[in-house]
């Protein structure tokens, strides 16, 4: 898998944050996810709302589950502003499958090639592809990891 380093700018996000344990976040986050989107989606022409988001802050994990937005906006009851780090990031495309570890995997791989330290939360970003969906190709996720 390919391992990219880029400079990234913060981008804004509209969020559920909560603390989750691995087992049950595969349950957890289809529906922090749904919570955003009924929210967001009346909002559209003021919000912006674009790509799936899931910010990891630690091990724990605590969690950000949301969207890309255009900009800032008020809090909506459980959703709030938050944003994607800024700075040099290592990051890894994949396609295909709902299973990202891989890419997660390269990433710390390539990091420890590279003797570059790994600080802050790792995301991910999901995008939508333009050809017919299908199980395979229906989406790209970027892993992210901030690096020193």
């Amino acid at each position: 898998m390919n391992v990219s380093q880029l400079t990234v700018c913060a981008q804004p996000t509209a969020v559920i944050a909560k603390a989750t344990s691995w087992e049950a976040y595969p349950e957890t986050w289809p529906r922090l996810l749904d919570e955003v989107w009924s929210a967001v989606r009346p909002r559209r022409p003021e919000i912006v709302p674009g790509r799936n988001v899931m910010l990891y802050k630690d091990e724990v994990p605590n969690v950000e589950v949301g969207v890309e937005i255009a900009g800032s906006f008020t809090p909506l009851g459980r959703i709030i502003a938050s944003t994607l780090p800024a700075g040099r990031v290592a990051m890894a495309s994949h396609r295909g499958s709902w299973d990202v570890g891989p890419a997660h995997r390269a990433v710390i791989d390539e990091c420890e090639r590279l003797g570059l330290e790994r600080v802050g939360p790792s995301w991910e970003i999901y995008g939508h592809s333009t050809r017919p969906a299908t199980s395979k190709s229906r989406s790209t996720t970027s892993c992210g990891k901030p690096h020193a």
